[in-house]
């Protein structure tokens, strides 16, 4: 990390988070963050669902949620970049204060409730990206949506022609009753209509599925049965979770969703397991608390052929980014993998 973005991160720390958030958005589309460009090598260049990436570490959703600094973004040193949750219609979330710093457990709480400018506003935006890198778009439903299932389809509808993939969240603690959608038989309705919607396109997009780290085994049994039943093309493990174990901060009793470094290892857990359920047939993307190249290793070796960032880089900038990519192509030479295929899944017995 060079010597003014310690300074920007210091800085950013002594304000309110959601308005450090703003402040740095503005940073990057003012050019004033390192944008290197995707790092990449002969082992770290790998494939995500047919997607072509530079390198396996990639930009959660949230970070951009209206697609604002797509260009910097995509120049970060990212190998993909994941854009919203966007919704049909413009909504304003949950009442601020609404995200929370837990800097002595280095995590986050958030209850923002799917605050975007709506799929107009970031459709236009996403038709003016740049055309090399990898995009994706989260897709969402309004909290006063009379049928939630169909608000992803119009949302992927709308916005799909701009799109690399879209994922599917039905994993977002925040909005009320949006986890129902995780149930076998809805999940299973929802997806076929979203692979339909996607189907009619005259871009093809691939579709991911957003998962929370808080089900039960019988419940990954069923989002396994399903992703493969209804064809999606990968699942993203985790969302944040519910649990407040071992949190030291006095935010912790705040709520929403948990993310950062305490879900580390219960992230890791549920994508090891899906893995073994999936049994290679659908590619994994971890998430949840990754912050170290040996974490994000960790996660490739425990299932996942990419990773995914997002809180970490409030404590670590954004060329973490970078530096995760970097020290993750030492680690696979240091272990003998010439490519992140290799990898995949090499551990993944340790985690179940």
């Amino acid at each position: 990390m060079k010597i003014v973005e310690k300074i920007g991160l210091s800085a950013l720390r002594q304000m309110d988070p959601e308005k450090a958030h703003g402040m740095a958005l503005k940073a990057l589309k003012s050019g004033l963050t390192p944008t290197p460009g995707a790092v990449t090598s002969d082992r770290l260049h790998t494939t995500l669902a047919g997607l072509d990436l530079p390198n396996p570490v990639g930009l959660a959703a949230g970070f951009d949620k209206n697609a604002e600094a797509l260009a910097p973004l995509v120049d970060a040193g990212f190998g993909f970049i994941e854009v919203g949750a966007a919704t049909p219609r413009p909504q304003p979330g949950n009442p601020k204060p609404r995200l929370f710093r837990l800097t002595e457990d280095q995590a986050a709480i958030n209850r923002f409730g799917f605050n975007n400018d709506g799929m107009e506003d970031i459709g236009v935006r996403l038709s003016e990206r740049p055309r090399h890198g990898i995009i994706g778009l989260n897709l969402g439903a309004n909290k006063d949506s009379e049928d939630r299932a169909a608000d992803f389809a119009k949302v992927l509808d709308h916005c799909g022609a701009d799109l690399d993939f879209a994922t599917v969240n039905v994993s977002s603690p925040n909005t009320e009753k949006l986890r129902d959608l995780q149930g076998k038989a809805a999940l299973s309705a929802l997806l076929k209509g979203v692979i339909d919607t996607r189907d009619a396109l005259d871009h093809e997009v691939k579709i991911f599925l957003k998962i929370a780290p808080d089900l039960s085994d019988a419940e990954l049994q069923d989002v396994a049965a399903v992703a493969l039943d209804t064809g999606v093309d990968a699942v993203i493990a985790t969302n944040t979770t519910l649990s407040r174990d071992g949190l030291r901060s006095p935010h912790k009793v705040e709520a929403g969703g948990l993310s950062g470094a305490p879900l580390f290892e219960k992230s890791t857990r549920v994508l090891a397991r899906l893995s073994q359920l999936l049994e290679g047939r659908i590619p994994l993307v971890g998430v949840g608390g990754i912050g170290t190249p040996e974490q994000a290793y960790a996660k490739i070796c425990a299932g996942a052929s990419a990773v995914q960032l997002y809180t970490a880089l409030v404590y670590g900038g954004l060329s973490l980014a970078a530096d995760i990519a970097q020290g993750l192509d030492v680690l696979l030479q240091r272990d003998g993998f010439d490519t992140v295929a290799q990898a995949v899944g090499s551990k993944r017995k340790d985690w179940l």
